[in-house]
């Protein structure tokens, strides 16, 4: 939600254009920067993606400046236009403000704002900001962020430059993430540390309610109070070319073709002789052994692997697994004790309902499990406990990667869970253990066969996805997936469901995407199959390789191995990553851009 990126030291206007470059997928409607010359601010902004911005400061980008900030925008407020576009400016056009989050009393403080002589020009909230700090400037750009902050209501990451202030610039958070580093040659502050990695790979995540002022080669972090903040360090261990396309058209078959090594990353040091070692759970033992409930808190994708865990879970042994979608679950009212482990999964740790969520349960005296894939996110910080996916930099917006490194993650917590609680699975182990090898020969060989079955729906508005059991929530992914980056209207449904109502949306216009594999409801979902065909539509089935049964009824089949029931997920929700793909492919679509989304949502 939104990209903000800013330094202050040695550089040019293009170090700015290239730091929203690798932010583009957080935020892409319009994009702009400010920057110091002499005793004033330059400002361009345009509407659109990043490049639209680079060719209208072409004859600026090899400009020397000491301190800029820049922003690319997912509009909230304002409809995306030039003038609605970050930076945001005072009166006096002296400072600068980029914003991420929403400031919830804008209305009000405009108000104000305009009864005191201020002027507007946006629609956004975010100018509120830049008149506030005006306000409030005594010559300290630091107190005026400091006294501003204090009057907002709401989420926001700003970065703040001021004309007269040749020597800093200010950069604050609440609820909205931005990471810090420097080096010898300035000082820098984005929304996450992909653009940052070229420059340190040490970092210090701002916390809620901090403000930090970075000078050249150094910075400081203070409470909102004023009081000075010790920092902490991360390390980043990715380099810089993981967050690059490597020679593909888009990150998301890239990421889709590095699965084979997430799933082996996020296996490393957890399995050995048959049996999972999660070591960031051993002292956790005798609470797991008294546990009751496991809720998952989480959305979208991550809320889809936190359903397949749920399923996995229970075919372990009886128990109840609660699955929740953050945003509604953080306005319930719930029953937490000691007892339950809420298990919140975030890819970028980011999220702001899950956060909520997770607010709520350890208020209410829960124990918390991050499930991330962002080390030093808010969530892992919040967290009580965290297990990281490991899968590296995710930069399409539409989750491929990270969901398959989530899905082996939570198999391998319920795996460990269940062996503290009793239970022995050394087969199921040894099988997770082989998932790599299977995966990446998979890829490799179907791929191809995908694309053809992709081809022939390129022109279909609807579809509709069904499955059962551990494959109702993969189809779910896969319908999300379709309508993510193809503007499909695609649903998934549990397959039993289909006579409830949602066979009436079916006819020869209206195709649908049936997971038959070879699993123990293999003959109910046949039927299901058949109640389709009835109503005219065209049936693709993902059925098991050995097949014979389904793939002589149905219109075409996506292949994936034989291997055992639990395992299907992994391979189903590629086969649908792969095919919403080449729908949009064929389609010539922004496929790591969809329109009106944005990677990490950062506001409710």
């Amino acid at each position: 939600m939104c990209g903000i990126y800013g330094f202050i030291g040695d550089g040019k206007v293009e170090d700015l254009i290239n730091g929203l470059k690798k932010l583009e997928y957080r935020g892409y409607d319009s994009a702009g920067i400010a920057f110091s010359r002499n005793d004033s601010l330059v400002v361009e902004k345009k509407t659109g993606k990043v490049d639209a911005l680079r060719t209208s400061v072409d004859g600026k980008l090899e400009e020397k400046i000491n301190a800029g900030i820049a922003h690319t925008r997912w509009a909230t407020h304002g409809i995306p236009n030039d003038i609605n576009a970050h930076p945001q400016m005072d009166c006096k056009k002296q400072i600068a403000v980029v914003h991420n989050g929403i400031i919830e009393n804008f209305t009000a403080l405009r108000e104000k704002l305009i009864s005191e002589g201020h002027e507007f020009i946006s629609q956004t909230d975010t100018e509120v900001i830049a008149h506030l700090i005006e306000k409030y400037f005594k010559g300290d750009l630091l107190e005026a962020v400091r006294r501003a902050t204090i009057d907002l209501e709401g989420t926001y990451a700003i970065g703040v430059i001021h004309a007269d202030v040749k020597d800093e610039i200010i950069f604050a958070r609440k609820k909205s993430p931005l990471v810090i580093t420097a080096n010898e040659h300035g000082s820098y502050c984005a929304s996450d540390v992909t653009p940052l990695i070229s420059v340190g790979r040490d970092v210090v995540f701002l916390e809620d309610g901090q403000i930090a002022r970075l000078k050249k080669g150094t910075f400081e972090i203070f409470e909102i109070s004023g009081k000075p903040v010790e920092k902490r360090f991360y390390h980043v261990d990715w380099d810089e070319k993981a967050a690059e396309k490597g020679g593909y058209k888009h990150f998301m078959i890239k990421e889709i073709h590095e699965e084979p090594r997430v799933i082996s990353d996020a296996l490393m040091g957890r399995v050995k002789d048959e049996k999972i070692f999660l070591k960031e759970m051993e002292d956790w033992k005798d609470y797991i052994k008294r546990l009751r409930k496991i809720n998952i808190i989480a959305c979208g994708t991550s809320y889809h692997a936190g359903l397949i865990f749920k399923y996995f879970f229970e075919s372990l042994r009886p128990f109840d697994v609660e699955v929740e979608v953050s945003s509604e679950y953080r306005y319930r009212n719930v029953l937490i004790d000691d007892r339950v482990l809420n298990v919140a999964i975030s890819q970028s740790g980011e999220t702001a309902d899950t956060l909520e969520s997770v607010r709520l349960a350890k208020s209410l005296g829960g124990k918390v499990l991050a499930i991330s894939n962002v080390m030093g996110s808010t969530l892992t910080r919040e967290a009580d406990k965290t297990l990281y996916i490991n899968a590296g930099p995710e930069i399409s917006v539409a989750s491929t990667k990270a969901y398959i490194g989530q899905m082996t993650v939570l198999y391998l917590l319920a795996l460990y869970i269940d062996a503290v609680m009793g239970g022995e699975h050394p087969e199921r182990v040894k099988a997770l253990s082989k998932l790599p090898e299977l995966v990446d020969n998979f890829i490799l060989t179907e791929a191809d066969a995908i694309k053809a079955v992709a081809d022939k729906y390129v022109g279909y508005s609807n579809f509709m996805y069904i499955g059962r059991n551990l494959n109702y929530p993969s189809v779910l992914e896969g319908a999300l997936k379709l309508k993510e980056i193809s503007y499909t209207n695609a649903v998934g449904y549990q397959a039993g469901e289909l006579k409830h109502g949602p066979i009436a949306l079916l006819d020869e216009k209206f195709p649908v995407m049936a997971v038959a594999v070879d699993d123990d409801l293999k003959d109910k979902m046949l039927s299901n199959i058949l109640e389709t065909k009835a109503r005219n539509a065209h049936v693709v089935a993902v059925v098991s390789a050995s097949d014979q049964k389904v793939s002589n009824l149905v219109n075409d089949v996506i292949r994936v191995p034989d291997v055992e029931n639990y395992l299907y997920p992994f391979f189903v929700g590629i086969s649908f990553q792969l095919f919403a793909y080449n729908v949009a492919n064929n389609r010539n679509l922004n496929i790591d851009m969809p329109r009106n989304l944005a990677k990490s949502v950062t506001v409710e």
